[in-house]
């Protein structure tokens, strides 16, 4: 079959899509993707090895950059926000876990709608992606699973240092998580979610991809329970079904949506039973929550640390060589189904019209063209991003963050 598709503004990624159950109709289908950004205020002013600063806000520059790249009926997710101290995974992260940071968020919320757009607050609890250095406490896990590489590094220098790369995370091997502690996690991501729809975020999307805890709890090389959250596919899938219930419970599923990677190996998840698990976790997730928000997935040959070829050669030693999202958009049926990974102004055409997926994320060129939407839809070149300020903090937040050019400027 031909699909016949027009670019840029005739595109049907320029037409409406309703998400939500209903409730918010979006004007065009080009998504701003989660992009930690690392861009936080510190509490504290001074951080020291005796005193260091754990807790960051949103502050003006934050509130800027978001406002830069909302466009009428357009939909922002946001950053990956911790809901507690313990689930962030790097500095700069602005949480939403205390009152400062709550007003911090709620200013980037009003900005975004003063442009006519919406925002979704993405939840992120990085598990044991982090160090004690950075939470003040042991990281957690389902099990004490030790990273399995000895020279992979933690991201950012410890407080006190200026050494980037200078820790192993084997070094500090996480702890597993009791039945009380992830009750008391599950607990977490409601408070934040609730205080994410007080102060009007459109939205709550979990993120249970790229390694971090939900998908722990899914990847079989990291969790050894033999009890009710491990064992096997359907086990492992008992935490990321009590999490969605309970936020559910909180907000209202039409308010809440989940962002999948079944295919990813990010934060060293190898995983095996991949479909079975993936699969599993999709149609318990429609039967139970039929109307969710949107759902989200990472394309199975996009990966943040391996070149596409080299994805290829994963998947290909996995039986998966020709694996595509196809069976989850099946399971998913007329939830409004998204996919993030590589899209730019030459990939995204004919992709909406082949019913493959219902909106499309954009992430690394959001960043470097604040006007990415009119870009797209009027055929203008894209400026290039600048990979090395991707992750901050830096001295001068703002240099590739906030000052990227607009087309017409």
């Amino acid at each position: 079959m031909t699909i016949h598709y027009l670019e840029g503004e005739q595109s049907a990624l320029f037409q409406p899509l309703t998400i939500a159950n209903g409730g918010i109709t979006l004007s065009h289908r080009v998504v701003h993707a989660p992009l930690t950004r690392n861009r936080g205020v510190p509490e504290k002013a001074i951080s020291t090895p005796d005193a260091p600063n754990r807790v960051w806000i949103p502050g003006e520059l934050v509130v800027e950059y978001y406002s830069q790249r909302a466009t009428e009926g357009g939909l922002i997710i946001s950053e990956g926000i911790p809901p507690s101290l313990e689930s962030n995974g790097m500095p700069g992260v602005p949480g939403l876990f205390t009152p400062e940071q709550t007003i911090g968020w709620k200013k980037v919320v009003d900005a975004v709608h003063a442009k006519g757009a919406f925002i979704y607050c993405q939840l992120w609890h990085a598990g044991r992606a982090t160090i004690p250095q950075m939470t003040g406490s042991a990281a957690v896990c389902p099990s004490a699973s030790v990273w399995d590489s000895p020279t992979e590094c933690y991201s950012h220098p410890p407080v006190g240092s200026t050494e980037y790369f200078s820790v192993p995370y084997a070094n500090h091997p996480p702890i597993e998580m009791t039945v009380e502690h992830i009750q008391r996690t599950i607990e977490d991501y409601c408070k934040a979610a609730k205080t994410a729809m007080k102060i009007g975020f459109d939205g709550v999307e979990i993120h249970a991809g790229n390694g971090y805890l939900p998908e722990q709890f899914l990847s079989s090389n990291i969790n050894k329970r033999t009890d009710t959250y491990g064992g096997s596919p359907e086990k492992r899938c008992e935490f990321v079904f009590e999490l969605m219930g309970k936020v559910a419970e909180t907000i209202g599923e039409q308010n809440l949506a989940i962002r999948l990677s079944p295919f990813g190996l990010f934060n060293q998840a190898r995983s095996e039973q991949r479909v079975e698990t993936w699969t599993y976790l999709c149609e318990g997730l429609k039967k139970t929550h039929p109307s969710l928000s949107y759902v989200s997935f990472i394309e199975p040959r996009y990966e943040q640390i391996f070149s596409e070829d080299e994805k290829d050669g994963f998947l290909q030693s996995w039986g998966l060589k020709d694996v595509t999202l196809d069976k989850f958009r099946e399971i998913f049926g007329k939830t409004p189904f998204f996919s993030a990974g590589g899209f730019d102004n030459k990939n995204s055409w004919g992709v909406i019209e082949s019913g493959k997926y219902d909106g499309l994320l954009y992430g690394r060129y959001f960043i470097s063209n604040p006007d990415l939407v009119h870009r797209l839809k009027s055929g203008l070149p894209l400026t290039p991003y600048d990979r090395s300020r991707f992750y901050g903090p830096f001295e001068d937040n703002a240099i590739h963050y906030t000052d990227y050019p607009y087309a017409d400027k």
